[in-house]
Formats: structure tokens, sequence, C-alpha cells
């Protein structure tokens, strides 16, 4: 039997955590003050989620700002991915932003990241934008592309 997803919401209290998950994902990921300071806007969301009763496993932080979302950052573990657990992050991003008002959400992509271009595609993002060499690692650039999903369809 497959684990099935489970998604809640979380807070200040999580940035401790937010930060190991993405230390695990991101050669430049973002330290513990850092999201502790996003989460202390009104506009900003996080979503955390695993499968079943496993402890943290992904998140999704999301910025609502009068009719449009952002996603900020959004990762899943190695382990859990292909699973599920990133499409009902994604999903619960778009809800909790439908929730707020938003209209659209936007988010970028390493144009080179296949597994991620997948998901938000199949999600029903489409591609609105292209900025060239944004991501940098070590000696390697690699563009962003800038994905938008309309959230008035589910």
């Amino acid at each position: 039997m497959s684990a099935s997803p489970r998604v809640w919401r979380g807070g200040v209290a999580d940035a401790a955590l937010l930060a190991a998950l993405h230390a695990t994902a991101f050669p430049d990921a973002w330290p513990e003050a850092a999201f502790a300071s996003l989460l202390e806007r009104d506009e900003v969301c996080v979503l955390i989620g695993a499968l079943d009763d496993k402890a943290a496993q992904g998140f999704v932080l999301i910025q609502t700002v009068v009719d449009e979302a952002e996603v900020l950052t959004f990762c899943v573990a190695d382990a859990v991915r292909g699973r599920g657990l990133g499409r009902a992050l994604l999903d619960a991003a778009c809800d909790a932003a439908r929730a707020r008002g938003a209209l659209q959400m936007f988010l970028e992509v390493g144009a080179r990241n296949g597994t991620a271009l997948e998901l938000y595609r199949r999600a029903g993002f489409v591609e609105v934008g292209r900025r060239g060499a944004y991501y940098h690692h070590g000696a390697n650039a690699s563009d962003a592309l800038v994905m938008r999903r309309d959230l008035n369809q589910k």
C-alpha cells in the first residue's frame, strides 16, 4: 500500500525545520533567519507535508499580494520524490492562494530541472517568460523559466 500525502500549515516556529529541509535540496540554501523573517509577514504562508505519519518531508512557501501569488521556494526530500507529495503540496498552495484572493500563481524553475518542470506542467502551469543565466552554480549558469497557473480552474 502506498503512503498518502498529508499537508498542514506551518509557521515561524518551523523556520529551523524549513532551513534543514531546504539545505538538502539546494546548494544555496536559505538560513533559518530568512525563513523566520518571511513567515512573520501576513502575506507569506508555508505548507508542510509528509507521507502518512512521517515527519516533514517537504514544503512550499508562497506569498500572496492582491490577486497574485508566487511560490518563493518549494522542496521535497529525495527519498519521497515521485510519490505524490510534491503535487499535494502544490495543489494545497494553489488552494491557499485562491482562498487569499489570488487569481494566478507564479513560480520560477531552472530550465534544466526536468522533474520539476513535468510536475508544474501536469499541475496546469505554463511558461510565460525566461530569465537568462539566472541560476548560478559554481561556474555554470542556467536559465529560469517563469511559469503561471490561473487559479480560477482546478
